[in-house]
């Protein structure tokens, strides 16, 4: 008989689990090799951005995951993003977890957020209000920029991984940190697909 087909003498007791094993040996390789290569690319000291520099205008595109501080026509600051659930399109009513897209402003900041900090974009504008009334659903609103969720900031490295917001734009509290201190109210956003 082919030694692969020998009957094993060991109990259940005493043979090692080896697949869970390697399963959980292989998914704590990649949570921190995943960990170490954010927090290199995190920890490239950034500079501040000089008071000099005045924030113009926020590009978001939705496509790329990207939030852009602009001044001038030139990126200042670029941040990679989380969105909602369902991404692909404009927000057309409450619950479609979905982010604006069009010109829009930056109206208030909100220190006592749910998440980390957040400003809010002026949707749903007037077109917004009136299309929504034609489908005869809620517009919604409280589309925010805002860090994570409050008591999960660790999380970040693996949260803008994902997309998992209601419909908001979501940065790690770190940047959420530096957009509050440089961008102010009245400040256009452009949302694009």
């Amino acid at each position: 008989m082919p030694f692969f087909y020998k009957k094993s003498y060991l109990s259940n007791e005493q043979r090692t689990p080896w697949l869970p094993i390697i399963i959980g040996l292989s998914l704590a390789a990649i949570v921190s090799t995943s960990a170490i290569a954010y927090v290199k690319s995190t920890s490239k000291a950034k500079s501040p951005i000089p008071p000099s520099i005045i924030i113009d205008r926020v590009f978001v595109d939705k496509s790329d995951r990207v939030l852009k501080l602009m001044s001038d026509g030139k990126a200042i600051r670029s941040y990679r993003i989380a969105l909602g659930g369902n991404p692909t399109g404009h927000k057309q009513q409450e619950g479609d977890q979905r982010t604006p897209v069009g010109v829009y402003t930056l109206e208030y900041k909100n220190e006592n957020s749910i998440a980390h900090r957040s400003i809010h974009i002026s949707y749903p504008n007037a077109a917004d209000r009136a299309y929504a009334k034609k489908l005869g659903v809620n517009a919604g609103g409280n589309i925010m920029i805002h860090g994570q969720m409050n008591g999960f900031g660790y999380l970040g490295w693996l949260n803008q991984r994902r997309d998992w917001t209601d419909g908001c734009i979501a940065v790690t509290n770190d940047e959420m940190d530096e957009i509050m201190a440089t961008v102010i109210l009245g400040t256009p956003i452009e949302i694009v697909e």
